[in-house]
Parts: C-alpha cells; structure tokens; sequence
C-alpha cells in the first residue's frame, strides 16, 4: 500500500458549544488562509455560515475547509482537510457523513463542563468506525475548569464505549481555543497554556496521530459522494472523497447509484477547497476531498467508478428516526394574508407565498437529497405528509428553514416512531444529563417521575451543582425543555441522546392546563384582554387578528375554554370613570416555534407563516369538537 504524506483528513467532533467552531478559526488564521488586510473583515465562527446557525451558535449542516500546514522544520507544506461537525445528535445524520471523509477524529471537550451526552454520541459514532482519536480539552481558561477530572471522565466513557487498546491510547492537547493557544503541557485550572502562544502543538499532535492516506498504486477510480451542494451557474455539486485512483476535469467516469445501475457520465468541473473558498483544480488524487459538477441527479451514499472496471462502495448508513410530524398546507382562514391578517400590504404579498401542496411536497423532495437522516411519508390526507427525523430540534428547523422561503404551512403535534417487536409496541427511549444548581434538584425529580423517567445516576462535584442521568421516554421530552427552564428559573442545563427502544411506558399527561379557545373571528381587543387575562395566561397583542379555533392564551384549569378575545367596550349605559382606564394588560407570552410544538396537544396543531406562528384546533369548529368530545368520553 502506498501512502500519501502530503494530505490529512481530520473530523473535528465535540458536544454543542465546546468550542469546535471557534477552534477551526484559529487553524485558518495562523495557517496563514487570510492575507493581513482581509483578517479585520473576517467574522467569527467563519464555518457557520448559514443564518440559523449562527442565531442560534450551533452548527447544523457537516462543512469541510482545508488548510496549508506549512512545517516549522521546513519542509514541504501538508494540506489539512478539517470537517467541521454538529454537536447536537439529531444532526447526526451530518456526524456519519462527515466521519466518512477522514481517517481520524479530534475530540473537544469543556474543560469545565465534561464529557456530556453528545460527547458519548459523537465519539461511538467515531469508535464504530476504528478511527484514531486525539482528546483536545478546551476552554482551559475557565475559571470553574477541572482539567484533570474532565481528562479521567473522558477516560471512563472511553471503557464505557468498549474502546480498544489502540484506541484509549490517545494523546492529550489543552486548549483555549477563543485565544488560539495550545499546548501538551496541562495548564493550571482556569488558565491560558502559559508555554505556547499559538496552536503549533495541536498541528503537530494531527500531523503526528492521524494517519495518513494510504491507496494501492494501480488501483481503478473510487470516489463517494459525501455531500451535496448547489451552485447558479454549475447546478448541482456533489462533494466526494477520492478513495482509490485519480479523479480528472473533462474525465468520463463511471456514475453507480443507489440501486446498483450504472452510467457513464462526464466530469464537467473540478474544484477544491482552500480556507473557505473552492478553487478549480485539474486533478485530486486518492484521500483528496474535492467537488465535482456536471452530475444533476446525484445522491449522497453513490460511487464515482471507473468506467472499465466500476466497484461500488457502501453505501451511508444513519440510524433510525425516532421523532415524526405531520406537515401540510396551512389551511386556516388566514391563509395568504400577512402577519396581522388584514391590510393591502398583506394582500399585495399573497403572490410571493408558497401556499399548495404540490410547493410544500417540491420542498420536502428537494431536503431529501440532502438530508440523509429524514424521511418522508405519505398520509391519507393529499395535502400533508409525514416527516420523520433524528429529533425535535432537527425538525424544527426543517420548518423554520421553509416558513424563511415564503411557506405556509400546518404542523402537527410531534409524536414518537414506535415499532413491533415480538408483537409488542416498542418505543425510543433517549439518555438525559441534567445539570442544575442542587436547590432545584426536587423539582427536576419530580418533572422526570410525571414523564416516566428513571434515574441512573446522579453525582455531585461539590460546587454547588448536581449531574442526574434518567432514562426517559422520547415522548416524555416532547415540551419538556420549557417546563424544565421555569422549574428551574433558567439555571438548568440539559442535553439527551437517543438511547434506543424499551417497551411502551403507557399514557403520559404531560401538560396539565387547557387551552383558552378564540369563539369568533375579529381584532383582539384591549377591553377583552383585561378581562380574560385572570383566566389565564394570553398569547396574543391588541389588534391581532383571530379567527374561531384559534387558541389565544393557556387556560389556568386543566379544560379547554372557549373565549371572545374581540369584545369591544360598548360606551353606551356605562358610567365612565378615570379608575377603569389605567387597568394594566399583562404582556402577553410570545411562543417561538418550537415553543408552540411543545406547547400542542393531540388535538392542536401549530400553523406557521412568514410572519407568525399561530396554534389552533385541528378541528376549528366549537360544536364539531364538542361533539367529537362527547363521542369519545361515551364510546
């Protein structure tokens, strides 16, 4: 076998918001991939260029930069090929596609805060697949960092993953990333690596312990698409990793798809990356990552092949989905008006919406072809369909991806993706790590009982704050994240990974109190509001528009009540005084998207616009529901 010593493939894996963007900023500056006058221009957290991820400081979709590693011992200069990788497990679909491009992971851990539950998820995915491992800990800084027990932590869930011998040998860097420091030597807790001034040692521990790529000399053309991008003037990108062979521009090579046909195709552009932007190139070799056009309709998992001799490789595998919804055509009164529902402005813009059924199913098609860990079913219903995913959030910015194009769309109560086993209903259960300060620790108990959760393990670091583990039904953490914040005044810290499936737990409840019900369409009234605000809490401003089924606030008993938010203050027969002018409207609870997917039950769903987020009945009509109620109670 022969090796290539000029290339190397790392993945960079960590836990949400232990520091892997910012690290790879580091790398890029002082491998020089900015000249000095384009550093003041550059942002942080460069390789989070969507607009989601870096409103919300998490990376979603897997990227890929590359920089030129030049050797402080002079010699000639190594390309690194850095993946950057989301830390959240219900992008994991990313995580598999990602660690299927490099020969060796480094992973980031807090130097405060510890291995967490998608250190563990990202790292097995990593240990499935004999990948080299180097422990980076970040954030040494940190004034409550334990650097010494997080490294020991990180050595226990190595055993607790099965780690070989090979692979619980890894060397140890400490970081802060935030500054670009590095070094072998441990720091003392709360500090900057005092013996570095730059991250020399973490390039060299990479170029040290990731090994190389290694390829037979005459071997045919393997590549595997890993990715896929878009471009306005190319089409569509497939980004692949050369395995075997050389991949050349203008090359006829051998296309084998998902279903084992082949074809001949062109490759009509060639392009690889450096820092973050791509560059057309003439040839990659094997090991290289490299973008190909000229392919429009290939998928992530196919192989480029050689035409005489087309060997196929395996194709990506994910794990299974185990949260769906229902998405579906807004079928609201208020469909196509703007955010308050009235006005010419708002009527003006009904042409720029994507309101039927055939834009949402173009759009669900169209996620597809990039998002391996999704899938979408059909329903009895020709205008909704059910998407099944990795996890609540993975979902929920599908949605808020499509409402940003002009989408209007009816999304159904979240639900758990259940399967048979022996004849009996099982279902997925995730692994939940709380972290909170210890006077909230019986209120998360008891949060965790009502959900069927059961406690695994608890530890506390004598600093005040407790780690408890439960096992938890995923049902039981649909809505749970809000009720956890105000339970615990916004101190605690929680994460849960897929765990795998158990049998069903039975009925949960959840959500205690019902929902107050708008009785009729109209503007929301101040004179209504004052009134009904002791019924419970409101949703909604003056002068929103409502319509009948829409619900307007949370009721404070555990039934739904059916309410007029649009009475106005009749100024006849009422004696006027000072003292009813100045009574004060509680403000109103804004729910952001995910927050009303929580917030729905079986029999509400949450309608999404351009500029609202609305919850309503499934059924709007008071009397239909009503009867329907009745019919269930009595069988």
């Amino acid at each position: 076998m022969a090796t290539r010593h000029d290339i190397r493939n790392v993945a960079i894996v960590a836990h949400v918001d232990h520091g892997k963007t910012t690290i790879v900023d580091g790398m890029l500056k002082q491998a020089g991939a900015f000249a000095a006058h384009q550093l003041e221009g550059v942002d942080d957290r460069m390789m989070d260029s969507n607009d989601l991820e870096r409103e919300k400081g998490i990376t979603i979709l897997a990227k890929n930069t590359a920089v030129k590693y030049h050797p402080k011992d002079g010699g000639d200069p190594i390309t690194i090929n850095i993946i950057d990788t989301p830390g959240h497990a219900d992008f994991g679909g990313e995580v598999e596609r990602g660690l299927s491009m490099v020969d060796g992971v480094v992973l980031l851990v807090d130097a405060s805060e510890g291995p967490l539950p998608q250190t563990r998820f990202v790292l097995r995915k990593a240990l499935q697949q004999r990948l080299p491992v180097i422990l980076c800990i970040n954030k040494t800084d940190r004034p409550d960092s334990r650097i010494d027990e997080v490294v020991n932590e990180t050595y226990d869930l190595f055993l607790d993953l099965d780690a070989d011998e090979d692979q619980i040998e890894f060397p140890i860097v400490y970081a802060c990333g935030r500054d670009g420091v590095a070094s072998l030597t441990k720091p003392e807790d709360g500090t900057v690596p005092a013996d570095s001034d730059s991250l020399e040692p973490f390039f060299s521990t990479i170029l040290e312990h990731i090994p190389a790529p290694t390829y037979e000399d005459d071997a045919p053309l393997q590549a595997h698409v890993t990715n896929l991008d878009a471009d306005n003037f190319l089409g569509r990108i497939a980004l692949l990793r050369v395995e075997q062979g050389e991949l050349r521009k203008g090359q006829t090579v051998a296309w084998i798809k998902r279903d084992g046909s082949i074809s001949n195709v062109r490759i009509t552009e060639l392009m690889m990356t450096e820092a973050l932007t791509r560059k057309p190139a003439e040839k990659a070799g094997p090991g290289d990552i490299c973008a190909v056009a000229g392919i429009p309709e290939i998928m992530i998992g196919e192989t480029l092949a050689d035409t005489e001799n087309p060997i196929p490789l395996p194709l990506i595998t994910v794990d299974e989905p185990a949260i769906s919804m229902v998405i579906g055509t807004n079928t609201s009164p208020l469909v196509g008006r703007g955010g308050t529902g009235k006005g010419a402005d708002a009527k003006a813009a009904v042409k720029d919406r994507k309101v039927t059924a055939r834009q949402v199913k173009d759009r669900l098609d169209r996620e597809l072809i990039g998002n391996v860990s999704l899938r979408v079913l059909d329903t009895d219903r020709p205008d909704a369909w059910e998407v099944q995913g990795r996890g609540e959030l993975a979902l929920a910015i599908l949605v808020e991806q499509m409402r940003r194009e002009g989408f209007e769309l009816t999304i159904g109560k979240p639900q758990v993706v259940t399967k048979e086993v022996d004849g009996k209903t099982y279902e997925p259960v995730e692994r939940m790590t709380i972290d909170v300060p210890e006077e909230h620790m019986g209120a998360v108990t008891q949060l965790m009982g009502v959900r069927k959760g059961r406690m695994d393990n608890m530890s506390n670091h004598g600093s005040g704050w407790v780690r408890m583990e439960f096992v938890v039904p995923s049902r039981g953490l649909i809505g749970f994240r809000t009720e956890f914040l105000t339970q615990t005044r916004g101190t605690g810290i929680g994460h849960s990974i897929h765990e795998g499936f158990e049998p069903w737990f039975g009925t949960l409840q959840t959500r205690n109190n019902g929902s107050l019900v708008a009785d009729r369409s109209g503007a929301v009234t101040a004179f209504a509001m004052t009134n009904l605000q002791e019924r419970g809490v409101l949703f909604t401003e003056p002068g929103t528009e409502v319509y009948e089924g829409m619900i307007v606030g949370e009721n404070s008993r555990s039934d739904d009540m059916d309410v007029n938010i649009t009475k106005e203050k009749k100024l006849t027969n009422m004696r006027s005084s000072s003292a009813d002018s100045f009574e004060a409207i509680v403000p109103p609870r804004k729910l952001s998207l995910e927050q009303s997917l929580e917030f729905c039950r079986d029999d509400e769903c949450v309608e999404v616009t351009p500029e609202a987020v609305r919850i309503r009945k499934v059924n709007l009509d008071a009397r239909e529901r009503a009867r329907a109620a009745s019919r269930a109670k009595h069988g």
